[in-house]
Formats: structure tokens, sequence, C-alpha cells
């Protein structure tokens, strides 16, 4: 997988849906979701992998995100940052609305071409994680796993983290150290997307 770097794309928001039935109408375009707990970095995810500093919101405070946020990248297909699992300082009934738009989303939406699910890899999986990771196998939907902030951990673990993330997971388009500070990792994850969105 190519790991040069490549131009800047156009980015464009679209559009925040609180659910499945507001998604907006983008032409088949292929889609890829972005899953992770609250404060995984989506949002860093997003800026940096398009190269946009301000794109997506950051924010310091889990639970931000509690909307589908469409973003439109050349015209041709989408990154779709999904709310965050894991925390929030939300009601229950809140929480299993979110948790009810997610899944119908996931299973229903056409356009999806699968999910990008994050992890911190200063901590690694957590049982969460590893829960909805299992969901996703057993409903089909094709995952890549990133490992992210690398940065904001030591190297001599990145091995053993990954290890163990592999152990615990399951990613039929592979596993990825990524970090929104230095932008390692960005390359390869940009270039299996484009491949992705390429199969039928």
């Amino acid at each position: 997988m190519s790991t040069k770097p490549y131009k800047s794309p156009q980015v464009e928001f679209v559009i925040s849906a609180p659910d499945l039935s507001f998604c907006p109408d983008l032409g088949g375009k292929p889609e890829f979701a972005l899953l992770g707990r609250s404060n995984v970095g989506k949002s860093s995810f997003i800026n940096k992998l398009t190269k946009r500093k301000r794109l997506a919101h950051t924010s310091n405070t889990p639970g931000k995100t509690r909307l589908l946020n469409y973003y439109l990248v050349d015209d041709s297909w989408a990154l779709v940052d999904l709310p965050g699992y894991g925390f929030a300082k939300v009601s229950k009934k809140e929480q299993a609305r979110w948790r009810e738009a997610l899944e119908e989303y996931l299973q229903k939406r056409e356009s999806l071409k699968g999910v990008v699910q994050l992890i911190d890899s200063r901590h690694g999986p957590q049982q969460n994680d590893v829960e909805m990771n299992r969901w996703l196998l057993e409903t089909g939907v094709p995952a890549a796993v990133v490992l992210t902030k690398t940065d904001k951990s030591k190297k001599s673990t990145h091995g053993k983290i990954l290890a163990q993330t592999k152990k615990a997971l399951s990613a039929e388009k592979g596993f990825f150290m990524f970090s929104a500070e230095t932008g390692d990792g960005a390359e390869p994850i940009w270039y299996l997307l484009k491949e992705w969105r390429n199969q039928s």
C-alpha cells in the first residue's frame, strides 16, 4: 500500500444528521464511518487526514459529538463522524437514543462501505471497544482499526499495544498507527480508503 504524500483534497461539511432519516442523498457516493470512544480523537483524525486544521471541531470534553456529521471529500466520497461511545454526561435515555441511531445507520445505510474504528493507543482496546467490534463483525460491516494519539505514548510500547489490539479486535481492512499531531500514519490510511471505496 502506498505511503507517499497525497495532495490536499477538497472537503466540505455537508450536514449534521440526528439519525438515518436525516442523512443526505449523496447520489450513492461511498462513505466511511468513524467510530470510537468519546475523546479518542475522531475530529483530529478528520482534520489531519483531510489536511484541514479546523474542519471538524475538536474538544477536550468527551461526548460533544451527538450527531452524524458528514464531510464530502473531492465530491466523490464521504467521511461520517459518528457519536462517541463509552462516556457522556447525558441521561441513559439519551445514550439509548444515540445507540439506536448508530445501529440503524450502520445496518441500513446502503452507501456505507465500512467503518474505521479508532482506539486510543495509550490505553488499548477497552471493553466497549471490544463489544462494538464484535457487533460490527456479527453485522457484517467491514472495519479497519486505527490506534490514535501515538505521539502521546512511548514508541517502545507501540508494538505491544498493536499486538494486544490485534488479539482483541477483528479488522478485515487492517490495523494502523496514527498521530494527528505529527501526521504519522495518515498516508497509508488515505490510500486504504482510496482502494476500499473503489472495491465493489
